[in-house]
């Protein structure tokens, strides 16, 4: 019985991703794509947009030092998750959703909860090579983590709603805890450019302020990425 029920699903779900193909093969011409867009989809871009300022936001500061900017880059990722929560209600309540907008979804948080966070980090002071190599890690996991959760996401068990029990690893909204402890740090002045980052750094290899510094903060990235991947790290879902 379970296993018909099983087959009966599976075909359900290639039915379903067959609709969705033949919808974007009916339609042509320059603004196809933006007519196949639903109004849940429209909400995720926007969390991508948010992420975008963050970034340009952080370069600006690079280039001014007007705090302003610095701030700016801080708040645009919480605005992204305002938007990330948006989408999957907007998305029920007209009842629609789309194998475009699972994709987008995971695009933008990559935006907004993986590359915004990283250049944050990088503005505030993890700025020696190794700091880069621990961030670039960071995003590439994050990364990893949202390939394997649409690859995935079928298997996990569901409760009565349909909605996934929990998630396996990390979610990658998480790292705006990152951007609050940067943020605190920001206030308090330990930051590039003024009393610099806390604990300071420590050299692996070669000369102090060479391609061996790295900042002990950085572990807390590592870490961080490292629990994003995790299999094992069930996390409820609310």
């Amino acid at each position: 019985m379970s296993q018909r029920k099983s087959a009966t699903k599976q075909q359900v779900e290639a039915e379903h991703k067959a609709d969705a193909l033949h919808q974007y093969q009916e339609t042509d011409g320059h603004f196809s794509l933006v007519r196949n867009f639903r109004l849940a989809d429209l909400v995720t871009i926007m969390n991508g947009v948010c992420g975008s300022f963050s970034i340009f936001s952080s370069a600006h500061y690079l280039l001014t030092n007007d705090p302003d900017y610095l701030w700016s880059a801080m708040v645009f990722p919480l605005a992204g998750l305002m938007f990330d929560f948006l989408d999957g209600k907007v998305a029920r309540w007209r009842k629609s959703s789309s194998m475009l907008g699972q994709e987008l979804d995971s695009l933008a948080d990559l935006i907004s909860f993986g590359v915004a966070p990283a250049l944050l980090a990088f503005v505030v002071g993890l700025r020696t090579y190794l700091d880069t190599v621990f961030l670039t890690g960071f995003i590439c996991c994050g990364l990893a983590r949202l390939a394997r959760f649409n690859a995935t996401v079928a298997l996990i068990p569901k409760n009565n709603g349909g909605k996934a029990k929990y998630f396996e690893g990390l979610p990658i909204p998480s790292s705006l805890g990152l951007v609050a402890v940067l943020s605190y740090w920001a206030k308090q002045g330990w930051i590039e450019g003024q009393q610099g980052l806390p604990w300071g750094t420590t050299t692996l290899w070669g000369a102090v302020g060479g391609r061996g510094e790295v900042h002990y903060v950085s572990l807390i990235f590592g870490c961080w990425a490292a629990a994003m991947v995790s299999k094992t790290l069930r996390v409820p879902k609310i």
